[in-house]
């Protein structure tokens, strides 16, 4: 037995309300093409082929190495898709699994029940079925008795048809042979104007060929048309991501309220709280506490930190570090181990070293800050000169005065001082302090002066 899989991801998604093609439509972190994919590759498939359409070039280029493609165009419906799916299989694969690309929730489990149920049964073709609450917009399932004598789509159905709750989650397993002798029959004489692959069922059971069929339960059978499911769909798999971590050792204040990608690690032992999204290739230590309010994206967070209130873009936290509340950690942000980002504190592309300390109202840009430094409150690293970036250096142990603009290219040696309100644009030698300031001046009797010439204009 050698199994191909057809992947059916050439839809527009029209009432996605995108421009997007469908295949490459994101939830949960993942494409609906890769959540596919990835249940389909336990399987261990002999080939995988995606028939594409809509998008051809953009959802080809999301392929992995090891998926072939075939483009379906114009787009003459699943019959015509699985017919071209066929012909780029190897001729020795005697088993077909078709897929759609809409169904995220699909396991791996499911899939393989339905290839080992055709192959124990010795049926011509086996179908995954599910009894739904709502099952406007599906293919619903007809039999006499228990056997299957068809599919019809709604667009076909008549009213009474419409009132079965059974419906075709349109993946299939086939005997490759007979699908190849079935599908060059296929007639498109229905309203859509399509070659509909449910034809074939129709075939099958019209030849008294039995049709097997495994049942599904709802959530796996939700496909994915419109946005309203596609958010359905987000708030299932987030659901299943949570409960693994949380069987894993991740404790979470309310998980409902608690967002990880599929494509993100959390460790044992990491608390998270309520509105924290972690994003894209996230990494979480052991130890750590995020949340709550926290937006993660493409970021390590090292072992014991801690992150609260805080927008975090590709960067990298040490180990127990502090972030927050309110700070914006830009991309190229390295905060060492022990750091602190404190709040209303803005970082970019800069590295922060073990202990150093921006506690308040600062901006860090395009800098390289030594161990054990603090820098005070409502300092900036003027680094944009209109034209050109440059970096501010910082040593060890440094000490930056409250409200000091650092002009760079500016150079601050281990040990030095800044005095408050200075504007540094001279390098800084280690050990010593800079200070600059204007000489304050007092004009004694100013207020009453004031008031005397509020009067006299009064007056005039």
């Amino acid at each position: 037995m050698k199994i191909g899989v057809v992947v059916l991801a050439a839809g527009k998604g029209a009432r996605l309300r995108s421009d997007a093609p469908k295949a490459l439509h994101t939830v949960a972190g993942r494409t609906l093409l890769g959540w596919t994919l990835d249940s389909i590759a336990p399987l261990g498939a002999t080939a995988t082929v995606a028939v594409v359409g809509d998008g051809a070039e953009a959802v080809t280029a999301a392929l992995p190495d090891g998926v072939g493609h075939t483009i379906q165009d114009p787009l003459l419906g699943t019959g015509d898709a699985a017919r071209l799916g066929l012909e780029h299989l190897p001729p020795d694969v005697d088993t077909v699994l078709i897929v759609p690309v809409d169904m995220p929730l699909l396991s791996s489990d499911t899939l393989r029940s339905v290839v080992d149920t055709h192959h124990r049964s010795g049926n011509v073709a086996t179908l995954l079925v599910a009894a739904i609450s709502d099952p406007t917009g599906y293919g619903r399932v007809l039999r006499d008795g228990d056997a299957v004598v068809g599919i019809i789509e709604e667009g076909d159905a008549s009213d009474e048809q419409r009132t079965i709750d059974e419906i075709n989650t349109s993946v299939y397993a086939f005997d490759r042979a007979r699908l190849t002798t079935a599908l060059a029959s296929l007639e498109n004489d229905n309203a859509q104007g399509e070659y509909y692959l449910t034809d074939v069922i129709h075939q099958f059971a019209a030849g008294d060929d039995p049709v097997g069929v495994v049942t599904t339960d709802e959530v796996e059978a939700l496909g994915v048309n419109t946005l309203s499911q596609l958010a359905a769909a987000g708030a299932s798999l987030r659901r299943r991501i949570n409960k693994r971590l949380m069987d894993d050792g991740v404790a979470m204040v309310d998980p409902d309220r608690v967002y990880v990608d599929a494509g993100v690690t959390v460790a044992a032992g990491v608390r998270l709280y309520p509105d924290v999204y972690l994003q894209g290739e996230t990494s979480v230590g052991a130890g750590a506490e995020v949340g709550p309010s926290v937006h993660v994206t493409d970021t390590s967070i090292g072992e014991l930190a801690t992150i609260r209130f805080a927008v975090i873009d590709r960067t990298v936290i040490g180990k127990g570090a502090i972030v927050g509340p309110f700070t914006h950690l830009r991309p190229g942000t390295d905060l060492g181990e022990g750091a602190k980002a404190g709040e209303f504190v803005g970082i970019k592309n800069s590295t922060i070293g073990k202990g150093s300390k921006v506690p308040h109202l600062s901006y860090v840009g395009d800098a390289d800050i030594g161990e054990g430094s603090n820098i005070g409150a409502g300092t900036v690293t003027v680094n944009y000169d209109g034209f050109e970036k440059h970096r501010t250096k910082i040593g060890d142990r440094v000490r930056i005065g409250s409200d000091t603009m650092l002009i760079a290219p500016v150079e601050i040696g281990d040990d030095a001082f800044t005095g408050a309100g200075s504007v540094i644009t001279e390098d800084v030698p280690p050990g010593a302090l800079a200070i600059e300031r204007s000489p304050q001046v007092e004009v004694p009797g100013y207020a009453e002066r004031r008031k005397r010439r509020a009067a006299q204009d009064g007056d005039s």
